[in-house]
Protein backbone atom coordinates (compact mmCIF):
# COMPACT_ATOMS: atom_id res chain seq x y z
CA UNK A 1 0.00 0.00 0.00
CA UNK A 2 0.86 3.48 -0.73
CA UNK A 3 1.85 5.98 2.00
CA UNK A 4 -0.95 8.43 3.04
CA UNK A 5 -0.85 12.03 3.64
CA UNK A 6 -2.83 14.86 4.69
CA UNK A 7 -6.59 13.84 4.10
CA UNK A 8 -8.79 16.23 2.61
CA UNK A 9 -10.91 18.33 4.68
CA UNK A 10 -14.11 16.78 3.42
CA UNK A 11 -12.57 13.47 3.02
CA UNK A 12 -14.33 10.93 0.31
CA UNK A 13 -15.72 7.99 2.48
CA UNK A 14 -16.18 4.42 1.28
CA UNK A 15 -16.68 1.13 1.80
CA UNK A 16 -16.45 -2.63 0.00
CA UNK A 17 -16.38 -6.00 0.88
CA UNK A 18 -13.58 -7.32 -0.82
CA UNK A 19 -13.63 -10.90 0.05
CA UNK A 20 -14.66 -13.61 1.92
CA UNK A 21 -12.50 -16.60 3.94
CA UNK A 22 -13.73 -19.48 5.74
CA UNK A 23 -12.56 -19.78 9.07
CA UNK A 24 -13.24 -22.84 11.29
CA UNK A 25 -17.45 -23.38 10.26
CA UNK A 26 -18.11 -19.57 9.24
CA UNK A 27 -17.64 -17.69 6.53
CA UNK A 28 -15.80 -14.04 7.23
CA UNK A 29 -15.97 -11.11 5.10
CA UNK A 30 -12.86 -8.76 4.44
CA UNK A 31 -14.12 -5.09 4.58
CA UNK A 32 -12.09 -2.29 2.73
CA UNK A 33 -12.84 1.21 3.89
CA UNK A 34 -11.83 4.38 2.52
CA UNK A 35 -11.27 7.86 3.76
CA UNK A 36 -9.96 10.30 1.76
CA UNK A 37 -6.46 8.63 0.90
CA UNK A 38 -6.49 6.67 4.13
CA UNK A 39 -8.07 3.04 3.99
CA UNK A 40 -7.75 -0.14 6.27
CA UNK A 41 -9.17 -3.55 6.04
CA UNK A 42 -11.99 -4.96 9.16
CA UNK A 43 -13.05 -8.43 8.96
CA UNK A 44 -16.47 -9.33 10.46
CA UNK A 45 -19.06 -12.46 10.19
CA UNK A 46 -22.75 -12.32 9.40
CA UNK A 47 -23.06 -12.25 13.34
CA UNK A 48 -21.43 -8.71 13.52
CA UNK A 49 -23.24 -7.69 11.15
CA UNK A 50 -26.27 -8.86 13.11
CA UNK A 51 -25.66 -7.80 16.24
CA UNK A 52 -24.56 -4.34 14.54
CA UNK A 53 -28.00 -4.00 13.24
CA UNK A 54 -29.71 -4.52 16.18
CA UNK A 55 -28.05 -1.82 18.07
CA UNK A 56 -28.80 0.52 15.30
CA UNK A 57 -32.50 -0.26 15.31
CA UNK A 58 -32.85 -0.01 18.73
CA UNK A 59 -31.58 3.57 18.55
CA UNK A 60 -34.32 3.79 15.54
CA UNK A 61 -31.87 4.90 13.55
CA UNK A 62 -31.81 2.32 10.41
CA UNK A 63 -35.12 0.49 9.38
CA UNK A 64 -35.15 -3.26 10.40
CA UNK A 65 -35.61 -4.63 6.91
CA UNK A 66 -32.56 -2.94 5.79
CA UNK A 67 -30.04 -6.11 6.89
CA UNK A 68 -30.00 -9.44 4.38
CA UNK A 69 -31.80 -11.75 6.04
CA UNK A 70 -29.95 -14.79 8.24
CA UNK A 71 -29.85 -18.43 6.69
CA UNK A 72 -29.23 -21.92 8.05
CA UNK A 73 -29.01 -24.10 5.33
CA UNK A 74 -26.13 -23.54 3.03
CA UNK A 75 -24.40 -20.79 4.94
CA UNK A 76 -21.30 -21.43 3.74
CA UNK A 77 -22.22 -21.83 -0.15
CA UNK A 78 -19.60 -20.51 -2.48
CA UNK A 79 -23.15 -18.42 -3.97
CA UNK A 80 -25.09 -17.59 -1.10
CA UNK A 81 -21.80 -16.10 -0.11
CA UNK A 82 -21.10 -14.32 -3.06
CA UNK A 83 -24.81 -13.22 -2.95
CA UNK A 84 -24.85 -11.89 0.74
CA UNK A 85 -21.07 -10.55 -0.03
CA UNK A 86 -23.01 -8.20 -2.44
CA UNK A 87 -26.07 -7.44 -0.30
CA UNK A 88 -23.76 -6.97 3.13
CA UNK A 89 -22.47 -4.33 0.47
CA UNK A 90 -25.02 -2.49 -0.04
CA UNK A 91 -26.11 -2.24 3.40
CA UNK A 92 -22.69 -0.84 4.61
CA UNK A 93 -23.33 1.67 1.94
CA UNK A 94 -27.00 2.49 3.02
CA UNK A 95 -25.53 3.38 6.36
CA UNK A 96 -22.54 5.36 5.36
CA UNK A 97 -25.11 7.49 3.09
CA UNK A 98 -27.69 7.79 5.77
CA UNK A 99 -24.79 9.12 7.99
CA UNK A 100 -22.77 11.40 6.06
CA UNK A 101 -21.28 13.41 9.09
CA UNK A 102 -22.04 12.19 13.03
CA UNK A 103 -21.48 8.64 12.61
CA UNK A 104 -23.15 6.19 15.35
CA UNK A 105 -20.55 4.94 17.57
CA UNK A 106 -21.71 1.57 17.05
CA UNK A 107 -21.37 1.54 13.73
CA UNK A 108 -17.78 3.51 13.93
CA UNK A 109 -16.33 0.77 16.37
CA UNK A 110 -17.87 -1.53 13.85
CA UNK A 111 -15.99 0.17 10.87
CA UNK A 112 -12.62 0.90 13.17
CA UNK A 113 -13.41 5.02 12.63
CA UNK A 114 -11.62 4.98 16.26
CA UNK A 115 -8.66 3.76 15.03
CA UNK A 116 -8.06 4.55 11.55
CA UNK A 117 -10.04 8.18 10.87
CA UNK A 118 -9.67 11.07 11.98
CA UNK A 119 -13.27 12.19 13.70
CA UNK A 120 -13.33 8.80 15.18
CA UNK A 121 -9.55 9.07 16.37
CA UNK A 122 -10.58 12.29 18.32
CA UNK A 123 -13.79 11.51 19.38
CA UNK A 124 -12.47 8.33 20.95
CA UNK A 125 -9.70 10.19 22.44
CA UNK A 126 -11.97 13.24 23.97
CA UNK A 127 -14.24 10.62 25.59
CA UNK A 128 -10.83 8.93 26.97
CA UNK A 129 -9.57 12.06 28.33
CA UNK A 130 -13.13 13.16 29.96
CA UNK A 131 -13.40 10.21 32.07
CA UNK A 132 -10.08 9.82 32.99
CA UNK A 133 -8.18 13.14 32.17
CA UNK A 134 -7.88 14.81 35.36
CA UNK A 135 -7.05 11.70 37.34
CA UNK A 136 -4.43 11.48 34.41
CA UNK A 137 -3.13 14.82 35.49
CA UNK A 138 -3.14 14.64 39.08
CA UNK A 139 -1.08 11.44 39.00
CA UNK A 140 1.80 13.29 37.11
CA UNK A 141 2.61 10.46 35.06
CA UNK A 142 4.03 10.15 31.14
CA UNK A 143 0.63 10.63 28.63
CA UNK A 144 1.78 8.48 25.76
CA UNK A 145 0.10 9.12 22.32
CA UNK A 146 0.87 8.01 18.31
CA UNK A 147 1.74 10.57 15.81
CA UNK A 148 -1.36 9.04 13.87
CA UNK A 149 -4.06 10.33 17.32
CA UNK A 150 -1.91 14.37 17.26
CA UNK A 151 -2.21 14.51 12.99
CA UNK A 152 -6.43 13.75 13.74
CA UNK A 153 -6.00 16.57 16.15
CA UNK A 154 -4.12 19.11 14.53
CA UNK A 155 -6.43 18.26 11.26
CA UNK A 156 -9.60 18.57 13.14
CA UNK A 157 -8.48 22.42 14.46
CA UNK A 158 -7.82 23.16 10.72
CA UNK A 159 -10.91 22.42 9.23
CA UNK A 160 -14.46 24.91 10.17
CA UNK A 161 -16.54 22.49 11.87
CA UNK A 162 -17.90 22.65 15.43
CA UNK A 163 -15.99 21.18 18.49
CA UNK A 164 -18.63 18.62 19.43
CA UNK A 165 -20.30 18.10 16.23
CA UNK A 166 -21.43 14.81 16.93
CA UNK A 167 -23.68 15.76 19.53
CA UNK A 168 -22.66 13.79 22.15
CA UNK A 169 -20.93 16.05 24.56
CA UNK A 170 -17.65 13.34 25.94
CA UNK A 171 -16.31 13.60 22.57
CA UNK A 172 -16.22 17.30 22.58
CA UNK A 173 -12.51 18.50 20.88
CA UNK A 174 -12.14 20.65 23.76
CA UNK A 175 -11.28 17.91 26.62
CA UNK A 176 -8.82 17.22 24.67
CA UNK A 177 -7.02 20.73 24.50
CA UNK A 178 -7.72 21.35 28.02
CA UNK A 179 -5.96 17.96 28.71
CA UNK A 180 -2.64 19.08 26.54
CA UNK A 181 -2.68 22.91 27.81
CA UNK A 182 -2.24 21.02 31.53
CA UNK A 183 -0.65 17.99 30.34
CA UNK A 184 3.38 17.64 31.77
CA UNK A 185 4.84 14.78 30.63
CA UNK A 186 4.30 13.06 27.04
CA UNK A 187 5.46 10.67 24.96
CA UNK A 188 4.76 10.12 21.49
CA UNK A 189 5.99 6.97 19.63
CA UNK A 190 5.09 6.69 16.19
CA UNK A 191 5.78 2.91 14.47
CA UNK A 192 7.82 1.94 10.83
CA UNK A 193 4.88 -0.08 9.64
CA UNK A 194 1.52 1.29 8.38
CA UNK A 195 -0.27 1.21 11.03
CA UNK A 196 -2.76 -2.00 11.44
CA UNK A 197 -4.47 -3.27 8.72
CA UNK A 198 -4.44 0.39 7.01
CA UNK A 199 -1.91 2.16 4.70
CA UNK A 200 -1.67 4.95 6.81
CA UNK A 201 2.63 5.82 7.39
CA UNK A 202 3.04 7.32 10.94
CA UNK A 203 6.54 8.41 10.12
CA UNK A 204 5.33 11.06 7.63
CA UNK A 205 2.53 12.34 9.31
CA UNK A 206 2.36 16.22 9.86
CA UNK A 207 1.21 17.41 13.44
CA UNK A 208 1.42 20.47 15.98
CA UNK A 209 2.68 20.54 19.44
CA UNK A 210 1.69 23.77 19.60
CA UNK A 211 -1.65 22.83 21.62
CA UNK A 212 0.34 21.92 24.98
CA UNK A 213 1.58 24.70 27.07
CA UNK A 214 2.70 23.14 30.19
CA UNK A 215 5.30 20.51 29.06
CA UNK A 216 8.34 19.57 30.70
CA UNK A 217 9.24 16.39 29.46
CA UNK A 218 8.47 15.13 26.10
CA UNK A 219 9.87 11.76 24.16
CA UNK A 220 9.69 11.59 20.46
CA UNK A 221 10.18 8.36 19.18
CA UNK A 222 9.40 7.13 15.09
CA UNK A 223 8.46 10.55 13.90
CA UNK A 224 9.85 12.65 11.79
CA UNK A 225 11.49 15.87 12.67
CA UNK A 226 10.47 17.64 9.72
CA UNK A 227 6.92 17.45 9.96
CA UNK A 228 6.90 18.38 13.49
CA UNK A 229 5.49 21.85 14.01
CA UNK A 230 5.00 23.80 17.66
CA UNK A 231 8.22 22.59 19.14
CA UNK A 232 9.15 26.39 19.74
CA UNK A 233 5.73 27.09 21.88
CA UNK A 234 7.53 24.74 24.28
CA UNK A 235 11.00 26.54 24.53
CA UNK A 236 10.16 28.64 27.44
CA UNK A 237 8.68 25.50 29.75
CA UNK A 238 10.63 22.11 29.03
CA UNK A 239 13.52 21.00 30.76
CA UNK A 240 13.83 17.25 29.42
CA UNK A 241 13.83 16.64 25.66
CA UNK A 242 14.49 13.07 23.88
CA UNK A 243 14.19 12.33 19.85
CA UNK A 244 15.14 8.95 18.56
CA UNK A 245 14.69 7.23 15.09
CA UNK A 246 13.17 10.72 14.29
CA UNK A 247 15.88 13.44 12.59
CA UNK A 248 19.36 13.89 10.78
CA UNK A 249 19.96 17.15 11.77
CA UNK A 250 19.69 18.89 15.63
CA UNK A 251 19.47 22.23 13.88
CA UNK A 252 15.84 20.73 12.88
CA UNK A 253 14.67 19.66 15.93
CA UNK A 254 16.69 23.07 18.60
CA UNK A 255 16.04 25.68 16.12
CA UNK A 256 13.55 24.27 13.03
CA UNK A 257 12.73 28.29 11.75
CA UNK A 258 16.19 28.20 10.46
CA UNK A 259 15.30 26.96 7.43
CA UNK A 260 13.87 30.47 7.06
CA UNK A 261 16.74 32.67 8.07
CA UNK A 262 19.83 32.40 6.35
CA UNK A 263 21.65 34.00 9.42
CA UNK A 264 20.28 34.05 12.91
CA UNK A 265 21.85 34.33 16.39
CA UNK A 266 20.50 33.76 19.91
CA UNK A 267 19.14 36.36 22.05
CA UNK A 268 21.72 37.89 23.55
CA UNK A 269 24.32 37.16 21.47
CA UNK A 270 26.41 39.52 20.52
CA UNK A 271 27.04 39.50 16.37
CA UNK A 272 29.47 41.25 14.68
CA UNK A 273 27.75 40.33 11.72
CA UNK A 274 24.28 41.37 10.01
CA UNK A 275 21.80 38.74 11.13
CA UNK A 276 17.92 38.51 10.11
CA UNK A 277 16.92 36.95 13.10
CA UNK A 278 17.11 36.71 16.55
CA UNK A 279 16.25 33.12 17.98
CA UNK A 280 14.73 32.52 21.72
CA UNK A 281 17.05 29.74 23.74
CA UNK A 282 15.48 26.95 24.87
CA UNK A 283 15.21 28.74 28.94
CA UNK A 284 14.35 25.93 30.97
CA UNK A 285 16.16 22.71 28.99
CA UNK A 286 19.35 20.77 31.11
CA UNK A 287 18.47 17.30 29.41
CA UNK A 288 18.89 16.75 25.70
CA UNK A 289 18.97 12.96 24.28
CA UNK A 290 19.32 13.03 20.72
CA UNK A 291 20.12 9.45 20.65
CA UNK A 292 19.47 6.90 17.78
CA UNK A 293 19.18 9.49 15.09
CA UNK A 294 21.56 9.66 12.29
CA UNK A 295 23.09 12.99 12.97
CA UNK A 296 26.61 13.36 11.56
CA UNK A 297 27.46 17.28 13.04
CA UNK A 298 27.01 18.99 16.50
CA UNK A 299 25.96 22.49 14.78
CA UNK A 300 25.43 25.68 15.94
CA UNK A 301 21.97 25.03 16.81
CA UNK A 302 23.58 24.12 20.57
CA UNK A 303 24.01 27.94 21.11
CA UNK A 304 20.01 27.51 22.26
CA UNK A 305 20.66 25.34 24.73
CA UNK A 306 22.84 26.96 27.22
CA UNK A 307 21.80 25.58 30.56
CA UNK A 308 22.09 21.74 29.10
CA UNK A 309 23.91 19.59 32.03
CA UNK A 310 23.61 16.37 29.86
CA UNK A 311 23.56 15.34 26.25
CA UNK A 312 23.62 12.11 25.02
CA UNK A 313 24.50 12.03 21.49
CA UNK A 314 24.71 8.24 21.07
CA UNK A 315 24.17 6.04 18.24
CA UNK A 316 24.51 8.86 15.49
CA UNK A 317 27.30 9.05 13.01
CA UNK A 318 29.40 11.69 14.45
CA UNK A 319 33.08 12.17 12.92
CA UNK A 320 34.05 15.00 14.95
CA UNK A 321 33.13 16.86 18.06
CA UNK A 322 32.26 20.68 17.31
CA UNK A 323 30.46 23.84 18.71
CA UNK A 324 30.22 21.95 22.58
CA UNK A 325 32.56 24.95 24.28
CA UNK A 326 29.10 26.80 24.28
CA UNK A 327 27.43 24.56 26.20
CA UNK A 328 29.01 26.08 29.71
CA UNK A 329 26.82 23.71 31.92
CA UNK A 330 27.66 20.90 30.07
CA UNK A 331 28.71 17.85 33.23
CA UNK A 332 27.63 14.64 31.50
CA UNK A 333 28.09 13.80 27.63
CA UNK A 334 27.59 10.34 26.14
CA UNK A 335 29.18 10.21 22.45
CA UNK A 336 28.93 6.18 22.50
CA UNK A 337 28.62 4.73 19.14
CA UNK A 338 29.54 7.20 17.08
CA UNK A 339 32.35 7.49 14.21
CA UNK A 340 34.95 8.95 16.30
CA UNK A 341 38.83 8.03 15.46
CA UNK A 342 40.18 10.92 17.19
CA UNK A 343 39.50 13.93 20.14
CA UNK A 344 41.98 16.15 19.66
CA UNK A 345 41.89 18.97 22.81
CA UNK A 346 38.79 17.79 23.89
CA UNK A 347 39.33 19.99 27.39
CA UNK A 348 38.53 23.26 24.65
CA UNK A 349 35.37 22.04 23.73
CA UNK A 350 34.45 19.51 26.89
CA UNK A 351 34.96 21.93 29.72
CA UNK A 352 34.34 20.50 32.91
CA UNK A 353 32.30 17.41 31.98
CA UNK A 354 32.23 14.81 35.18
CA UNK A 355 30.92 11.97 32.79
CA UNK A 356 32.24 11.04 29.09
CA UNK A 357 30.90 8.10 27.01
CA UNK A 358 33.41 7.15 24.29
CA UNK A 359 32.43 3.43 23.75
CA UNK A 360 31.97 1.69 20.45
CA UNK A 361 34.50 4.12 18.61
CA UNK A 362 37.26 4.15 16.50
CA UNK A 363 39.61 5.63 19.00
CA UNK A 364 43.12 4.30 18.82
CA UNK A 365 45.10 7.71 21.28
CA UNK A 366 43.54 8.91 24.19
CA UNK A 367 46.00 12.08 23.55
CA UNK A 368 43.48 14.53 23.51
CA UNK A 369 41.89 13.92 26.89
CA UNK A 370 45.08 14.29 28.87
CA UNK A 371 43.44 18.06 30.08
CA UNK A 372 40.11 16.73 31.67
CA UNK A 373 40.98 17.69 34.83
CA UNK A 374 37.07 17.44 36.26
CA UNK A 375 36.67 14.15 34.59
CA UNK A 376 34.96 11.23 37.22
CA UNK A 377 33.67 8.46 34.56
CA UNK A 378 35.39 7.35 31.27
CA UNK A 379 33.68 4.79 29.16
CA UNK A 380 36.34 3.59 26.54
CA UNK A 381 35.24 0.43 25.60
CA UNK A 382 34.67 -1.16 22.46
CA UNK A 383 37.27 0.54 20.51
CA UNK A 384 40.62 0.67 18.70
CA UNK A 385 43.11 1.27 21.89
CA UNK A 386 46.26 -0.93 21.20
CA UNK A 387 49.37 0.65 23.25
CA UNK A 388 49.40 0.62 26.80
CA UNK A 389 51.62 3.80 26.46
CA UNK A 390 47.93 5.43 26.01
CA UNK A 391 46.84 5.54 29.43
CA UNK A 392 49.19 7.95 30.50
CA UNK A 393 47.37 10.59 28.46
CA UNK A 394 44.37 10.07 31.22
CA UNK A 395 46.65 8.85 34.48
CA UNK A 396 47.56 12.21 35.90
CA UNK A 397 43.77 12.85 35.63
CA UNK A 398 43.53 14.35 39.64
CA UNK A 399 39.19 13.11 39.64
CA UNK A 400 39.31 10.10 37.52
CA UNK A 401 37.39 7.48 39.16
CA UNK A 402 35.65 5.09 36.82
CA UNK A 403 37.36 3.86 34.06
CA UNK A 404 35.65 1.12 31.57
CA UNK A 405 38.56 -0.19 28.89
CA UNK A 406 36.67 -3.53 27.98
CA UNK A 407 37.04 -5.20 24.53
CA UNK A 408 39.57 -2.87 23.52
CA UNK A 409 42.97 -4.89 21.56
CA UNK A 410 45.09 -3.84 24.82
CA UNK A 411 43.12 -5.98 27.07
CA UNK A 412 44.45 -9.80 25.97
CA UNK A 413 48.46 -8.16 27.08
CA UNK A 414 49.21 -10.16 30.32
CA UNK A 415 48.85 -8.06 33.69
CA UNK A 416 46.74 -5.68 31.65
CA UNK A 417 44.99 -4.63 35.20
CA UNK A 418 47.70 -4.38 36.93
CA UNK A 419 50.00 -2.46 34.26
CA UNK A 420 47.10 0.16 33.06
CA UNK A 421 46.46 1.10 36.83
CA UNK A 422 50.26 1.25 37.27
CA UNK A 423 49.63 4.27 35.05
CA UNK A 424 47.60 6.10 37.90
CA UNK A 425 50.70 6.17 40.37
CA UNK A 426 49.35 6.68 43.86
CA UNK A 427 45.75 6.82 42.56
CA UNK A 428 46.03 3.38 41.69
CA UNK A 429 43.62 2.65 44.39
CA UNK A 430 41.41 5.06 43.48
CA UNK A 431 40.64 3.81 40.55
CA UNK A 432 37.51 1.34 39.79
CA UNK A 433 38.89 -0.56 36.59
CA UNK A 434 36.26 -2.03 33.76
CA UNK A 435 33.49 -2.02 37.07
CA UNK A 436 35.85 -3.59 38.94
CA UNK A 437 37.57 -2.56 42.31
CA UNK A 438 41.10 -2.85 42.60
CA UNK A 439 42.06 -5.59 45.00
CA UNK A 440 45.15 -5.83 47.67
CA UNK A 441 47.39 -7.94 45.18
CA UNK A 442 46.38 -5.77 42.56
CA UNK A 443 47.80 -2.74 44.68
CA UNK A 444 50.92 -5.00 45.49
CA UNK A 445 51.88 -5.59 41.79
CA UNK A 446 51.58 -2.04 41.29
CA UNK A 447 53.85 -1.04 43.52
CA UNK A 448 56.50 -3.69 42.41
CA UNK A 449 55.73 -2.41 38.75
CA UNK A 450 55.80 1.39 40.17
CA UNK A 451 59.34 0.07 41.81
CA UNK A 452 60.64 -1.30 38.68
CA UNK A 453 59.73 2.08 36.57
CA UNK A 454 61.14 3.88 38.78
CA UNK A 455 64.36 1.95 38.69
CA UNK A 456 64.62 2.12 35.14
CA UNK A 457 64.17 5.90 34.87
CA UNK A 458 67.05 6.50 37.94
CA UNK A 459 69.07 4.33 35.48
CA UNK A 460 67.99 5.87 32.33
CA UNK A 461 68.63 9.38 33.61
CA UNK A 462 71.93 7.89 34.80
CA UNK A 463 72.90 6.98 31.34
CA UNK A 464 71.65 10.06 29.85
CA UNK A 465 74.19 11.81 32.22
CA UNK A 466 76.82 10.24 31.68
CA UNK A 467 77.05 9.88 28.09
CA UNK A 468 76.26 13.90 28.06
CA UNK A 469 79.56 14.16 29.76
CA UNK A 470 81.76 12.06 27.10
CA UNK A 471 80.46 14.04 24.44
CA UNK A 472 81.61 17.25 26.21
CA UNK A 473 84.81 19.46 24.58
CA UNK A 474 87.97 19.08 26.95
CA UNK A 475 88.74 22.17 28.88
CA UNK A 476 92.07 23.88 27.76
CA UNK A 477 95.08 24.01 30.04
CA UNK A 478 95.36 27.27 32.16
CA UNK A 479 99.50 27.43 32.33
CA UNK A 480 101.28 30.18 32.44
CA UNK A 481 102.28 31.39 28.89
CA UNK A 482 104.92 34.02 29.88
Amino acid sequence: MEPALFAEDISERNVAIVGSELVENYTVYIIEVTDGLHRWTVKHRYSDFHELHEKLTAENKVDRRLLPPKKILGKNSKSLVERRQKDLEQYLQTLLLQFPQATPPPLSCFLHLQLYEINGITAALAEELFHKGEQLLQAGQVFSLRPLQLYSVTQQLRLAKPTCFTGDTKTDLGHILDFTCRLKYLKISGTREPVGSSNIQEKILPFDLSIFKSLLQIEICECSSQQISGLLSLRKTLATMSVHHSTDSMALVLVPEASEFPQWEPEGAVSVCPVTAVVPVWRSLTTLDLSHNNISAVDSSVKLIPKVEFLDLSHNQLTSVENLQHLYSLVHVDLSFNCLCSLDAAHTRLGNIKTLGLSGNQLSSLQGLSKLYSLVNLDLSRNQLAQLEEIRNIGSLPCLEKLNLTDNPMCIIPDYRTKVLAQFGDRAAEVCLDGKTTTEKELDTVEVLKAIQKAKEVKDRKNNSSSTEKKLPALPSQGNHW
